[in-house]
């Protein structure tokens, strides 16, 4: 597994809503605070030709952090399609299991229509619990189960309370979804299985991602589980995009 990027975005750790407010602030404190006379007499006073500064919008900072691997065991979809939607998740984590619940089919659905590419990167934002979840989940991909593992821990959009994710307990799971339980049971506490979770947790935090849910959709940050309409539009304007 690749080495995670050690980029750092730190507009990544600003969710867009403090920095609408902090601009609309700064123009209510220099439009409102002259009167309606003085920014009369400022017009009158100022030369015709004096040049107009042009407003430029704010570019949208992107990170692409997609691994397109082909076999990756985290990964739905084309490796090859248009959009990718890497996700920064925590079995522990109450509003991941909701977006897992709300949003997850709706994208997934674009995954099956081969235009979206859904990669995840399970992490430790709630400590020895969610590492244990993730190798857990990890373990379960190497028999090509991650997805059902995945929906099973976040069966209902609800997160699992800490003694139901014990390895007997996540053993337990395994065997009900099917999979080769002695087989798991090695994968849960090999070298490799703890290796690839751990570059997921260093990837997250190369690029500031401490908490959870977080995701790129074409590389474009949204924090927190917004309302599946938000991942929707961002994915279209990623398709978009990439269609030229």
């Amino acid at each position: 597994m690749p080495a995670a990027s050690t980029r750092r975005v730190p507009a990544w750790l600003v969710p867009a809503a403090i920095v609408l407010v902090a601009l609309v602030l700064l123009v209510v404190s220099v439009v409102g605070g002259d009167d309606e006379g003085a920014a009369q007499q400022r017009a009158a006073t100022a030369p015709s030709d004096a040049p107009v500064a042009d407003v430029v919008e704010p570019e949208q900072q992107t990170l692409e952090m997609a691994r397109r691997e082909e076999g990756d065991a985290l990964a739905y979809g084309p490796v090859d399609a248009p959009v990718t939607l890497v996700v920064y998740n925590d079995f522990q984590c109450p509003f991941c299991a909701v977006w897992a619940k709300d949003t997850e089919p709706t994208m997934m659905e674009h995954a099956d229509a081969g235009d979206l590419r859904i990669e995840w990167r399970d992490i430790n934002a709630f400590g020895p619990v969610s590492v244990r979840a993730a190798q857990a989940a990890f373990a379960a991909g190497q028999q090509d189960a991650y997805v059902e593992y995945h929906h099973a821990l976040f069966e209902g959009g609800e997160k699992r309370p800490a003694d139901e994710l014990t390895d007997e307990a996540l053993i337990a799971l395994a065997g009900e979804l099917g999979l080769d339980v002695e087989r798991f049971t090695a994968d849960l506490d090999s070298p490799e299985v703890a290796a690839g979770v751990q570059a997921n947790v260093d990837e997250a935090a190369a690029i500031g991602v401490y908490s959870t849910p977080a995701f790129l959709v074409g590389g474009t940050p949204i924090l927190g589980a917004q309302p599946t309409e938000v991942f929707v539009q961002a994915y279209e304007e990623a398709l978009a995009k990439a269609q030229g």
